[in-house]
């Protein structure tokens, strides 16, 4: 793909979207941290369901260390691999209070160390949280920038490195954000429906899916 080409995909991304934002339900770093680590492996959707009832009755390290392994797990039992995200949850909110004042660091390195942390969730915190322009890149990010031709890569990383060197840098901060939904609500993993996409112009998947017809 070209850079013209790319310019224009992005371009026509900021036209549809000015102003895109995560699907994740927060009101401060701390719970978008906790939402992020929950959301593996999960929908947006049902990460949502459980933390709007999980943040009304704690919401600080110290509140979430207090419930314990069991106490969290009966929060977050409809998502996925809520056993193991709670042990994760429990020595994160721990080692936030003895490490950092309980407060989230800011920094990548310090980001990853904490337990259940991986790049993905790290890319997210910096990008929201922070206003840095990573790109977290999940399985509809991914799924588009191969398919596309925007960023082709055989794993995570490759992707994530090709788009940080593709995607002009005006629009580096938005770029995951229109990539993953985009990939959520068009271009799907079953069949994309071109019909209806914004850069299908500029798209080099083929053969473009047409409209279905009405019987």
């Amino acid at each position: 793909m070209t850079p013209a080409k790319r310019l224009a995909m992005f371009e026509a991304l900021k036209r549809a979207n000015p102003h895109p934002k995560g699907e994740l339900q927060h009101s401060s770093i701390f719970e978008l941290l906790i939402a992020v680590v929950l959301s593996a492996q999960a929908t947006d959707r049902s990460v949502n369901a459980a933390t709007a009832i999980l943040f009304a009755h704690a919401n600080t390290p110290a509140a979430i260390e207090a419930l314990g392994e069991k106490g969290l797990g009966a929060y977050i039992r409809t998502i996925g691999l809520y056993r193991s995200k709670a042990r994760n949850i429990i020595a994160l909110c721990r080692q936030l209070i003895e490490r950092h004042g309980g407060q989230v660091p800011r920094t990548r390195e310090e980001l990853e160390a904490l337990p259940g942390v991986g790049r993905k969730t790290a890319n997210v915190v910096l990008n929201i949280a922070f206003g840095e322009p990573c790109i977290a890149v999940d399985t509809h990010c991914f799924r588009v920038a191969n398919r596309t031709g925007l960023a082709p890569g055989k794993n995570v990383r490759e992707v994530e490195q090709q788009l940080m060197r593709v995607v002009p840098e005006k629009y580096r901060h938005d770029a995951h954000h229109w990539l993953i939904l985009l990939g959520r609500y068009v271009c799907k993993a079953r069949k994309p429906e071109c019909w209806r996409c914004v850069i299908s112009r500029q798209c080099e998947y083929t053969p473009k899916t047409a409209a279905p017809t009405l019987q």
